[in-house]
């Protein structure tokens, strides 16, 4: 991919990365690395495989792959990889049907699935079954709040079982939130 006119901001998601000490990408080496294939723009966050970069329209699919490839080649190990456009995070921020302002965002949390959320596993669960914790669907993410924590969630283990085979990583509201300004910061740096 080479630098290129009309550059859109994207966010890849990248699953399991950086995990009790395993499968470790070092952002510094990825932000380079992404940047040597053509990508710009390249800013991370945290160390848990958040990535906002520009590209040229396209399929976020082909994106994702390139991606991957580019952490299998660096790092040697395959990494799964959604990536979304800068309004389909907008788009599921928006969707959130919990009052995040009000909420402790560490214990928010955002389910981001490769397929519509409808159509998984995910959407037979009772959310009655669960409470004080709360499930709701997106469209393409699932919405999950733990009051007591995820650590020793139901939820959250029944969550993970629910989508296993199916692409799909959790960030927690705080996540979702500086993702979003790095979209403003490097749409503002474009423009």
């Amino acid at each position: 991919m080479s630098e290129q006119m009309g550059a859109v901001a994207r966010v890849a998601l990248l699953r399991g990365v950086n995990v009790g000490g395993r499968r470790k990408v070092p952002m510094a080496a990825l932000r380079e690395a992404l940047a040597a294939r053509g990508f710009g723009a390249v800013r991370t966050h945290l160390h848990s495989g958040n990535v906002v970069f520009t590209a040229p329209p396209g399929e976020a699919e082909g994106l994702a792959g390139e991606i991957s490839a580019v952490i299998e080649e660096r790092f040697g190990f395959p990494v799964d990889c959604l990536v979304l456009t800068a309004e389909e995070l907008r788009g599921a921020a928006r969707r959130c049907p919990f009052p995040a302002d009000d909420l402790d965002a560490s214990k928010l949390l955002v389910l981001f699935l490769g397929a519509p959320a409808a159509g998984l596993p995910v959407a037979g669960l009772d959310p009655a079954e669960f409470a004080p914790e709360e499930l709701r669907l997106g469209e393409r993410e699932v919405f999950a709040y733990f009051p007591g924590g995820m650590g020793r969630s139901r939820l959250g283990a029944r969550l993970v079982g629910r989508v296993v085979g199916e692409r799909a990583t959790g960030r927690n509201w705080r996540t979702v939130a500086a993702l979003l300004a790095l979209l403003d910061e490097v749409e503002r740096a474009g423009a």
